[in-house]
């Protein structure tokens, strides 16, 4: 008798379960684990990844940044806080509630697309680094931070961003093309891939969070941008 392989969910969470950064960091530089500092965001993950991952279709791989403090960061699920967790996808938070600009951009969009159920059935999100970096300001106040905001950083990471990359394509997602999230991000993920061969082509998208700061009478052009793109990819 042959066992079935474990879900997306089941093995998104497994990796969720024992996700953690042991590498150096620059001076003023900190990773934030929600899974490990937050009961509550391990048990709103996994409810998510259940309700919409619960198979083994293959999907299309959507590579973010690295979480926001607002964001993933609080509630483990990439581009998603606690308001569109509830308003849109039913799953309660209780210990914390968060707004976060990214996730207002992508969950209009997703509704454009069809919806949270038929959207996530054929996209994954996930960010090459999944953990939350901040910087402390002189001030003492913790600042979100890119993985590429410092090159210094980088270095330190980027090992660590390549097992991850490789541990979501793992997953069985479509990795002849992948939508890359921001421009900047674009040119170091084509580096990691220049060095890793990880995958195809790369389409990118201009990141949610700019678009939503700078470009918000146009939110709806990107809108159709995003949508088209992601008719056009290959299935």
């Amino acid at each position: 008798m042959t066992s079935k392989s474990p879900t997306i969910a089941a093995a998104v969470i497994a990796f969720n379960q024992n996700l953690q950064y042991y590498g150096a960091l620059p001076a003023g530089f900190r990773v934030l684990n929600p899974f490990r500092d937050n009961p509550e965001t391990m048990l709103v993950m996994e409810q998510f990844y259940t309700k919409y991952y619960a198979d083994n279709n293959k999907r299309r791989f959507i590579i973010g940044i690295n979480p926001s403090r607002h964001g993933a960061g609080v509630t483990g699920v990439p581009f998603t806080d606690t308001k569109r967790l509830s308003a849109v996808c039913g799953i309660q938070m209780t210990s914390v509630h968060t707004h976060e600009v990214s996730a207002v951009f992508m969950y209009n969009m997703i509704a454009m697309y069809g919806g949270a159920e038929r959207f996530f059935g054929d996209f994954y999100i996930n960010s090459p680094f999944p953990l939350a970096i901040v910087k402390e300001a002189k001030s003492g106040a913790l600042l979100n931070a890119n993985y590429y905001d410092d090159k210094e950083l980088f270095e330190c990471v980027k090992d660590f961003m390549v097992e991850t990359l490789r541990a979501h394509i793992a997953l069985g997602l479509d990795k002849d093309e992948v939508f890359v999230l921001g421009k900047k991000n674009a040119q170091f993920i084509s580096r990691l891939n220049q060095e890793a061969q990880l995958f195809g082509r790369l389409t990118i998208l201009e990141h949610p969070r700019f678009i939503q700061q700078y470009k918000l009478r146009e939110q709806s052009s990107y809108i159709d941008k995003y949508i088209l793109a992601f008719s056009q990819a290959k299935t």
